[in-house]
């Protein structure tokens, strides 16, 4: 490791001295021009958040280079295992400036650019460390996304580049939390189902009240919060302008496909089905009752993995968990079975989750509406399997 160590700032010692004795020195620093890109959503969830890039123009060497901490390998070995459990590896990689704008002219996404407002030794900072970011032991990093991604390392590597301290004014006018702000960019792209899913996942700390500098997870909120920064009196941003303006249309919200929409559609078609005699109805809530348990005791033994089992900060103390029992998944098999050995155990469910659903807006975790008429068909099917006091065949 000590020699790992040594090799590298052997390397930054021989950039250094390159760089001023060449393009980069102190003086030809000036020729430098510093600026961060901002990249409005995409439609994919991947890009539901937006980006963030930094931008290094150099008008002696005529290179106009973008600097992209947001990469990532699909042909990694053990890719999805590493991304579900929070271990995969993002890293620093450079494209010219040209094919960057023209891969987002693609995509029908904005780009907004902020020139910044630095000293020539701070420009030389940013390219020194850019340049060692790009070195094999340096260039990957363990993503997490509200913590260290490629937005959050912009705002890392300006703060390390910087003569002085930034001062980070807080652009938030209420106290929000991370969930708050992930809401406002599923809801604008109409992800209702993405923000279940999300909601589901990630547990308690998503619901912390943010801190001014933990605000710039977020690629609109970096840029939100430069604006208003400053070096000692200096302010951060020098010019602000739209590179790239294609204004497309808001997205349509469908309250159709809206999961709360369709999951109460779907209680309500159990009630109704759940008092008919018919002996086929009858056989498919049977089938109903036993996915729906093995399902949500599948998706308790998921919560607990991704609390941990991951590194996924943000999954720990996940609240979901008392709707979906791990235990479900052997319930399931006996939820109408003749012996019926778990009636005390559905009584016990039922009564713990109508429990659940009078303390639903005073927990300290947000759960999400959508999941109301879910645990109400729990309920419901377990109350009446104890009510009949017998299984249904």
């Amino acid at each position: 490791m000590t020699i790992i160590k040594f090799r590298i700032a052997l390397v930054l010692i021989v950039l250094s001295l390159f760089f001023s004795s060449n393009t980069f020195s102190q003086d030809d620093s000036c020729h430098l021009r510093i600026s961060i890109l901002t990249c409005a959503p995409g439609e994919e969830l991947y890009s539901t958040f937006g980006h963030s890039a930094v931008r290094v123009t150099d008008s002696v060497s005529h290179n106009d280079i973008v600097y992209n901490y947001g990469t990532f390998n699909f042909d990694e070995p053990g890719f999805y295992t590493k991304f579900i459990r929070g271990k995969l590896s993002f890293y620093l990689s450079t494209d010219d400036f040209e094919s960057f704008i023209e891969e987002y002219r693609e995509e029908k996404r904005d780009i907004t650019e902020q020139v910044l407002n630095l000293t020539c030794a701070e420009k030389y900072n940013v390219v020194l460390l850019l340049q060692a970011n790009m070195l094999p032991a340096n260039r990957t990093y363990k993503y997490d996304f509200t913590f260290d991604n490629c937005t959050t390392r912009l705002r890392d590597l300006i703060e390390k580049s910087a003569d002085t301290s930034l001062h980070f004014k807080n652009v938030l006018h209420t106290k929000k939390t991370f969930r708050d702000l992930i809401y406002k960019y599923l809801d604008k792209n109409d992800k209702q189902w993405s923000k279940l899913g999300i909601d589901i996942l990630l547990g308690k700390p998503t619901d912390a009240v943010m801190k001014p500098r933990e605000v710039m997870f977020l690629p609109d909120y970096l840029l939100e919060t430069f604006d208003s920064t400053t070096i000692d009196s200096r302010p951060l941003v020098k010019q602000k302008q739209p590179i790239l303006e294609l204004n497309i249309p808001p997205v349509t919200v469908n309250y159709f496909i809206h999961p709360l929409f369709i999951f109460s559609c779907i209680f309500v078609l159990i009630v109704l089905l759940s008092f008919s005699k018919n002996t086929f109805i009858k056989r498919v809530l049977i089938a109903f009752d036993g996915f729906m348990f093995f399902i949500t005791g599948l998706l308790g033994i998921l919560l607990i993995f991704m609390w941990f089992g991951t590194d996924h900060l943000m999954c720990k103390d996940n609240f979901n968990l008392l709707w979906a029992w791990p235990t479900n998944i052997i319930a399931a098999f006996y939820i109408h079975s003749k012996k019926r050995p778990g009636t005390k155990y559905f009584m016990i469910y039922a009564i713990f989750n109508l429990v659940l659903f009078g303390c639903w807006f005073f927990l300290s975790q947000h759960l999400n509406p959508s999941l109301i008429p879910v645990i109400a068909i729990l309920i419901f099917r377990s109350i009446l399997y104890i009510s009949r006091g017998k299984s249904y065949s």
